[in-house]
């Protein structure tokens, strides 16, 4: 499947990229715009954690749009965040509200089909991928990134911090790992809050079993850590801009591995 990317590496860390994908596959003209169904991509993470592989992590990714399925929602379509915004599995709306189709949204049968187009396989990679590493390792990390945008009104008030730590309320991973993470974020002067506004998506709440080996940490990143958010969008991608939150991104990777080896 050319929309799923998986790359296998060795250490006890898999870094899972759902959101950064920019294809909308079969369902672009369903649309009110391409523009607008990609409006709330997680710009550039792919690029952003692409050293992850020259640390031999585990990345699986999705190209598709997160505007076609939401690979990070439940997929009975229960809230994360029940009585806050947010979107479905199936999004019909931006994070600002906007209505993504001109028409009909996707009905019951459609959300069914999308779930097994892209859901179903994006989420049996993944978990292929911590069954082989568990094999090797008694420990492993799943590690969630994303980004979004610093202001969304509608999400959350104010400013998002830059690092924003997920980890369903401590149950998904342990807290040394939380802790060392937070750490790394205070020692480098970075703005960070932990199970804030976002506590982790499915993926991290489906996966995250310490108690059986798999610990599940979310990252979502503010955007204007790595790149400019006040100019053209899309934005493109400036590596030098980018470099300093890499930097601190490098050390929470390596911290994750070896919390992963130190406890295995």
């Amino acid at each position: 499947m050319s929309w799923l990317e998986v790359t296998p590496g060795e250490a006890p860390l898999i870094v899972a990229l759902p959101h950064s994908g920019t294809d909308l596959a079969d369902v672009e003209a369903d649309f009110r715009s391409p523009e607008l169904a990609l409006w709330d991509a997680d710009w550039w993470v792919d690029r952003l954690y692409a050293f992850a592989r020259d640390l031999d992590a585990t990345v699986v990714r999705t190209a598709v749009s997160r505007s076609v399925v939401d690979v990070n929602r439940d997929p009975s379509g229960a809230s994360l965040y029940p009585g806050q915004a947010t979107t479905e599995l199936c999004p019909t709306t931006t994070f600002d509200g906007e209505p993504l189709y001109a028409g009909a949204v996707p009905d019951e049968t459609e959300v069914a089909r999308r779930t097994q187009g892209w859901f179903v396989p994006y989420h049996t990679a993944l978990a292929g991928e911590i069954a082989r590493l568990r094999v090797r390792h008694e420990r492993v990390v799943l590690y969630d990134a994303h980004s979004i945008r610093s202001h969304v009104p509608r999400l959350f008030e104010g400013k998002l911090p830059l690092f924003n730590i997920g980890t369903f309320g401590g149950v998904s991973c342990s807290p040394v790992l939380s802790a060392a993470v937070q750490e790394i974020c205070a020692a480098n002067g970075q703005s960070h809050v932990l199970n804030g506004r976002f506590k982790g998506g499915w993926t991290t709440r489906n996966y995250g079993e310490p108690d059986k080996g798999v610990h599940a940490i979310q990252m979502e990143l503010a955007m204007r850590g790595y790149l400019d958010e006040a100019g053209d969008w899309p934005p493109v991608f400036d590596p030098e801009r980018a470099a300093p939150m890499r930097a601190v991104l490098t050390k929470i990777l390596r911290r994750c591995i070896r919390f992963a080896e130190a406890h295995g």
